[in-house]
């Protein structure tokens, strides 16, 4: 790949943060308790180490499955009390949630919003009962009232795919023109607009030389959106562009910010006549590491992920709850970049990493969050 310097100083240009998903399962809300109460078990008392509220999007997308589960895991371990709620991907089915998780008497919650701009005012109420905040992954912006955060580099994310396809088309060598399409990713997450900043700072000097053509002119996020980064509309989307942009020419590239939006294109891709015969499929990008797409970059039709390990993540994030319930301060590695358009907020980081063909195998499998029988 070019000089990783290239894609670190990308990463070095976020302000203010934070997404990102594939497999759909029925979207239901429920709690660790009544998770509990079904398998069987008593939820027994009230942990003596306090009740933590964690609040997820959606269970539409499997990552943030994984990330609730895996939250609910480690702090259970540390012996708190964990009501887990999803959302739905409703601001106010989230924000009654939480306002329920306050009046339980919750210590800690643990958030990954809808819409990062909507809690404002359920936050306050969080802060006059002397709870503590932290924003899971996704951003919460325009509120003082939010202690921290724990997520990934998500300008850096973007980045390593738009490094991945200049490296790809080897843009710094190949004459072109290469044809480029963009699918970001929803307007209400905070971070898509990182994860398609840090791609165009790698991919926008190519667009103004005229080795990268974007033919539909969508280059904008409000263009290139995904309303909650449904893979439907990703697809119907994607099928627009290739019919009044692409019925001659060739796409080289789609530059997808995670993997529901990604399975969209591809699908488009492939209704289009992509992937037979002499019309190989694009080089595609995408974010998460969902087993469809995994499967999808074994079979060559998706040519690589963002891996973002959610285990990572939810032990990082359920340490920051712990310290704050042992009344300490979480370990930061970033103190002055996350700026939420209130305050600077406090952040650890995790390094994102690429995921192709080639490594999917140690990444994935090997490491543990995936069995090879998962991938069949």
């Amino acid at each position: 790949m070019k000089k990783l310097a290239a894609v670190l100083a990308a990463s070095v240009l976020c302000l203010s943060m934070f997404a990102g998903c594939g497999d759909t399962k029925e979207e239901t809300s429920t709690s660790a308790s009544d998770t509990k109460e079904a398998d069987g078990e008593s939820t027994g008392e009230k942990s003596e180490g306090g009740m933590v509220g964690v609040s997820m999007p959606t269970q539409s997308l499997q990552r943030w499955n994984q990330d609730g589960e895996n939250l609910n895991k480690f702090l259970t371990e540390m012996g708190y009390e964990v009501d887990l709620q999803y959302a739905d991907n409703e601001v106010q089915q989230q924000v009654s949630q939480i306002e329920n998780m306050i009046t339980k008497g919750a210590k800690v919650l643990i958030i990954a919003p809808v819409d990062g701009s909507a809690l404002s005012a359920v936050l306050a109420e969080a802060h006059d009962a002397g709870i503590k905040v932290i924003a899971h992954d996704r951003f919460i912006t325009e509120t003082e009232n939010v202690d921290c955060v724990g997520t990934f580099d998500n300008n850096k994310v973007g980045a390593l795919q738009g490094q991945y396809i200049a490296d790809a088309l080897d843009l710094e060598h190949a004459d072109g023109p290469f044809n480029l399409e963009i699918v970001a990713g929803s307007l209400d997450d905070d971070n898509a607009s990182y994860f398609l900043g840090g791609a165009m700072e790698i991919l926008q000097p190519y667009i103004d030389s005229g080795k990268l053509v974007v033919r539909s002119g969508q280059t904008t996020r409000e263009q290139c959106a995904t309303d909650a980064w449904q893979t439907d509309v990703a697809q119907a989307r994607m099928d627009n562009i290739l019919t009044a942009y692409y019925t001659a020419e060739k796409l080289d590239a789609v530059l997808c910010s995670n993997d529901s939006t990604a399975l969209g294109a591809e699908s488009a891709l492939k209704s289009a006549g992509y992937g037979s015969g002499d019309l190989p499929f694009p080089v595609i990008t995408g974010q998460d590491c969902d087993t469809a797409n995994v499967k999808a970059i074994i079979a060559g039709e998706q040519s690589m992920s963002v891996f973002k390990d959610t285990r990572a993540l939810a032990k990082q994030v359920a340490s920051m709850a712990q310290a704050f319930m042992n009344g300490e301060e979480p370990e930061y590695n970033d103190t002055t970049t996350y700026n939420n358009g209130a305050k600077v907020v406090p952040a650890y980081a995790l390094e994102p990493i690429v995921v192709t063909k080639d490594n999917y195998q140690e990444k994935l499998v090997d490491s543990g969050y995936y069995t090879e029988a998962e991938l069949k």
